[in-house]
Parts: structure tokens; sequence; C-alpha cells
């Protein structure tokens, strides 16, 4: 199980959504910690970041994985148009 660990943008954009959203993105995320490399999870490997994006819906969470530290750092989360900018 790996520790989840927010960045400012990203806290700051979970409070700007609206709750019932920001939620399923909280559960998303969760999910993703109990199990980061689980087929069904909308994941896929970013080309030009080091990091990795998780699909919810329109939203987009771009986070990197510390395997050393058991550390899932999200970096931001944002609308589909936004979030590669």
């Amino acid at each position: 199980m790996f520790s989840i660990e927010y960045s400012k943008a990203a806290r700051k954009a979970l409070k700007a959504m609206p709750c019932n959203t920001a939620r399923l993105v909280m559960e998303k995320i969760d999910a993703l910690a109990a199990d980061s490399m689980a087929p069904n999870n909308n994941v896929k490997k970013l080309t030009n970041h080091p990091g990795y994006r998780l699909r919810v819906g329109d939203w987009r969470v771009v986070y990197t994985i510390h395997e050393q530290a058991l550390l899932i750092a999200v970096v931001r989360i944002a609308p589909r148009g936004d979030v590669y900018q």
C-alpha cells in the first residue's frame, strides 16, 4: 500500500471542483494507492514527463511514484485540456 502526497496545486484543484467530482477523484487515487499496477486502472505513462496520468472522466491526475518510499506524489489535477500544458 502506497501513501499519497498531494502538491499544493493538486489540493487547490480538489477544493475548486464540485464535491461529487472531488470525491470520485480521491476514491480513484485511493484505489491506485492500494494497487498501483492494477490492469483496470485508466493509467498511462507520460511520454515527455517522468510521471503517469490517471483518467477520471474528463479530469486527469498527473502523479509520480517513488518506489523506495512507497509514495505516490500527486503533482497536478486538471481538466483534460489544461493538464498537459
